[in-house]
């Protein structure tokens, strides 16, 4: 394994997802995926040498099954098996409604090998705040989901873990601080209102 699987993992993603665009701010796909991999390469300098570089790999890859359809033979083809498996892991392909495929998707990750784990934590970090800025009625639900899967990725690097655990909860908590703010402007306006001749 050798930093050039990481290059041609980029240069596949960026083919793969070329016409997708991020949900709310309608940049570029590959912008996500180039965070994601950015901060799982903070992380891998405490993996093995020869993981590094497949972590990144799988970093640039973990949407392209569940986002574009991407079969595992090709991964394996192009990538190996153990870049393959890593997509795999990271692939949410559960049925049912919400909740049951956000349980199966807790579950899977939860038997997920740590660097794995370590990817995921990646994702939340990237997903997290783009959403909470965006779409805060979403966010209550999205950081309660993701707070739950927290919870189960006990072979993660710490320090992302950490990172994400904060930024999970200090988002729902601005978020609760503001609509606090807001009642208070409101109710303030109501009594000032109340005063009126």
């Amino acid at each position: 394994m050798h930093a050039d699987i990481a290059f041609s993992a980029m240069l596949f993603a960026r083919e793969v997802h070329k016409n997708q665009v991020r949900r709310y701010t309608g940049n570029p796909y590959s912008d996500h995926l180039a965070e994601v991999a950015g901060i799982v390469a903070t992380a891998a300098h405490a993996y093995p040498h020869h993981m590094r570089d497949q972590m990144i790999a799988v970093a640039w890859l973990h949407d392209c099954v569940e986002d574009q359809g991407v079969q595992h033979h090709t991964l394996i083809e192009k990538f190996g098996m153990p870049i393959a498996d890593g997509v795999r892991w990271l692939s949410d392909l559960e049925k049912g409604n919400r909740q049951e495929r956000k349980a199966a998707s807790r579950a899977r990750l939860a038997r997920a090998p740590d660097w794995v784990q370590t990817i995921k934590c990646a994702d939340l970090i990237s997903n997290t705040s783009s959403i909470v800025k965006h779409d805060p009625t979403f966010a209550v639900t999205y950081l309660q989901e993701k707070r739950e899967l927290l919870a189960v990725l006990t072979n993660v690097d710490m320090g992302l873990w950490h990172l994400a655990a904060a930024q999970a909860n200090v988002q729902a908590i601005s978020k609760r601080e503001r609509e606090r703010e807001n009642d208070r402007k409101s109710a303030t306006k109501d009594m000032a209102l109340l005063r009126l001749p």
